[in-house]
């Protein structure tokens, strides 16, 4: 089985899927004309811009939902795989696909809230949705639903919660299955309480997580700032093949960078515009340049702090692809790739203290994962069971029963198998999506030229689909009835 698994992921994670992402999303950038760089501005300014409504959570409820599916476990243990796999030059690849995924996330969170569903008092949307909306394919929409539950509700919130659990034992000795039982008290609170609940907690504690962990890397930053100048010319050489030490695995640093960058940012996975549709907001713009800035929030803040903190102390190791068990640099002989290497940076700054840090920064960043996979997971359940209300809310009550045994499960046992499983998952909803996303990118583009042109005439956009005769988005003639009657919507 585990043979097999490995099989499938080896085609799904192959390089065509690195080298997809890289030129879709700079295909998307060029048509949008670099908006993750015209519209910075907008970004921030818009991420407080609408507030909660009956049936759609606030702008910044979404940003926080997709960020806390975004920032977990890879944004400590995915970034020094990619150093010690790639050398400090897979940090540039990193940013490179955060720079370029911004423009494929705006367009897949545009999609997601053009072609939004409104659906027991809570909006609903993503790609299932806009693929048999937009595209007309409903089997489509079915196997990427279909991947997405088995994906993110089953397989990989054991692995979340094993990471957890290790940590938490590490650092304080408390067993693996009393933290299996506080995760999933603490999960199935948050979980019973719906999209609306998910978001006011997201709200709260991302922001926290965030700057927290940033704070700290920022702290060891200034003091190592001599090496601050250093570390940088170290980033791009190796990014390019000019650092002697690292000119032979250049290709290791992009495949890499990018891969790591592509797992954790999920720019083009199908996963942030699943959050973007539940948001509540007057234009389907509005919520996309929102979801860009959180690829950002996601690659280049948190990834980047662990990747300073780690270089900065320097507190890694680079294994040599052409000798089993070799490096081309080895600065700390015997450690373990992953979370260790953040763990001995911190410690450079308070003796003792980087397992502590670590472990709690790591229980903050994959609970909300978790929070984040149950929802993508709640969201695809209620589009395969879109059609019968009483069968729907059974199978969400299933489906959360079933993620919190698989939560506990993870807690307790090894998840390495899980973590196989998942990645299929994910790996097949990141090529539907993709696909699907280049076949359906007028209607995300036509959005954007809108909202410019209202902008330009000094309006507050507001979203009309028969203007460029879009079918398939009846909430948007709803909301922009209300809209015109006075009502205040986004």
């Amino acid at each position: 089985m585990a043979q097999f698994v490995d099989a499938v992921n080896g085609i799904l994670w192959s390089k065509a899927l690195i080298y997809l992402c890289l030129a879709v999303g700079l295909y998307f950038s060029v048509v949008t004309r670099f908006l993750q760089v015209r519209h910075l501005k907008e970004m921030w300014k818009l991420l407080f811009g609408s507030q909660a409504s009956d049936t759609g959570v606030s702008s910044f409820q979404a940003f926080a939902m997709a960020v806390s599916g975004r920032v977990g476990t890879g944004n400590i243990a995915g970034v020094a795989t990619a150093i010690a796999m790639g050398g400090p030059g897979a940090v540039f690849w990193m940013w490179t696909i955060a720079f370029l995924g911004a423009g494929s996330a705006f367009v897949e969170s545009v999609l997601a809230q053009i072609y939004k569903e409104e659906q027991d008092g809570e909006y609903r949307g993503g790609p299932a949705f806009y693929i048999e909306k937009g595209l007309g394919i409903k089997w489509y929409g079915v196997l990427f639903a279909i991947s997405t539950v088995l994906g993110t509700g089953l397989f990989l919130p054991g692995v979340q919660s094993n990471s957890i659990a290790a940590g938490v034992q590490n650092a304080f000795g408390v067993s693996p299955t009393v933290t299996g039982f506080v995760i999933i008290a603490l999960l199935g609170l948050i979980i019973f309480g719906g999209v609306k609940r998910i978001g006011k907690v997201a709200e709260l504690v991302v922001p926290f997580m965030a700057i927290a962990y940033i704070l700290v890397a920022l702290t060891i930053i200034i003091l190592n700032i001599g090496q601050l100048p250093g570390v940088i010319a170290l980033i791009f050489k190796s990014a390019f093949a000019v650092e002697p030490a690292f000119a032979g695995i250049l290709g290791m640093a992009i495949s890499w960078g990018v891969k790591r960058g592509i797992y954790s940012n999920e720019a083009g996975q199908g996963t942030g515009p699943i959050a973007a549709a539940a948001a509540e907001v007057s234009h389907p713009t509005k919520q996309g340049l929102v979801q860009a800035f959180s690829v950002y929030v996601d690659t280049l803040f948190v990834c980047s702090a662990t990747a300073f903190m780690i270089l900065i102390t320097g507190m890694y190791n680079v294994q040599d692809p052409n000798v089993a068990g070799g490096f081309l640099v080895e600065k700390i002989p015997g450690v373990d790739i992953g979370p260790a290497y953040t763990q001995m940076a911190v410690d450079t700054l308070v003796p003792g203290l980087g397992s502590k840090f670590v472990s709690i920064a790591l229980f903050f960043f994959a609970f909300t994962t978790l929070m984040a996979y149950y929802y993508y997971a709640e969201a695809n359940i209620a589009y395969l069971f879109k059609n019968n209300a009483s069968l729907r809310k059974t199978a969400i009550m299933g489906a959360r029963i079933l993620l919190l045994g698989s939560t506990f499960y993870g807690a307790v046992k090894t998840a390495s198998l899980a973590w196989g499983l998942g990645d299929i998952g994910v790996g097949l909803m990141a090529w539907l999506n993709v696909i699907a996303i280049i076949l359906l990118q007028k209607p995300a583009l036509q959005a954007l030229k809108d909202y410019e042109e209202q902008k330009s005439q000094g309006l507050d956009p507001i979203y009309d689909p028969k203007k460029y005769g879009i079918k398939g988005a009846e909430v948007w003639e709803k909301i922009l009835a209300a809209s015109k009657s006075g009502k205040k919507v986004g």
